[in-house]
């Protein structure tokens, strides 16, 4: 939306009150099915590798920046490294029922002044890919960011041949931005850039969605959805 000014230009509209917000702080957020844990390598890095390990191949690792790991300690290495980062806020994914890590995620790109943040680095293990706990920890993010930061908008970034990123975009709820052509190169090839977002005006819908999915009655005895994500933001 927009509006002008005196000279008949079109502007955005103003934003009466905005203030810079704050960086994310590194806390623990719970949930019903997963609990999310700074990165901490001396007691997540163990059951880290050993949860990537259970993959049947490394194709997990072909579009991200880093990886495969052939050996526990090279992994503990990679995970020193993100721990210690300034750029990143590397979370851990613990299991409730089994209270290992079993995936990491991340929160990038912040931008506290304009109120944008990224969220990247999605390395989830057979362990939670297609379980509640893969959606549950995307969502404590999101209310991280909107509910308790305040952030106007919250970005997903991928390479625009990453398949299965770009259904898990989708299927959160993020829309779909456009293409940034030759945006990077990485592991010594191309990426063109797919870009997607939530805005905060768009998720109050979306949380309604998530929390009805989340909801323990929504699964079985054996763990299988009664009913599907639905979580489409209002148009606007």
């Amino acid at each position: 939306m927009t509006t002008t000014n005196t000279h008949q230009q079109a502007i955005g509209l103003p934003l009466p009150g905005w203030s810079a917000r704050a960086l994310p702080p590194r806390q623990t957020l719970q949930g019903h099915y997963c609990r999310l844990e700074p990165l901490d390598p001396q007691h997540h890095a163990d059951d880290l590798y050993a949860a990537y390990s259970q993959a049947p191949d490394d194709r997990d690792w072909t579009y991200l920046p880093v990886g495969p790991f052939s050996s526990a300690a090279s992994y503990r290495e990679h995970a020193e490294r993100a721990a210690a980062s300034s750029d990143f806020l590397h979370f851990a994914v613990i299991d409730l029922k089994t209270e290992r890590a079993v995936g990491t995620l991340a929160l990038m790109r912040m931008d506290p002044a304009n109120g944008v943040i990224e969220v990247g680095f999605v390395v989830f293990s057979p362990l939670l890919q297609r379980t509640p706990i893969s959606t549950e920890a995307q969502f404590l993010l999101m209310q991280l960011v909107f509910d308790s930061l305040g952030y106007r908008r919250f970005e997903w970034k991928c390479d625009s041949l990453n398949a299965p990123s770009l259904r898990a975009a989708k299927r959160l709820g993020f829309q779909f931005e456009g293409i940034f052509r030759q945006a990077t190169v990485y592991k010594g090839r191309n990426r063109d850039t797919a870009w997607f977002s939530i805005l905060d005006s768009e998720w109050p819908a979306l949380r309604a969605g998530f929390t009805q999915w989340l909801a323990p009655e929504n699964f079985d005895a054996q763990g299988q959805q009664r009913q599907a994500l639905a979580v489409r933001p209002v148009a606007g």
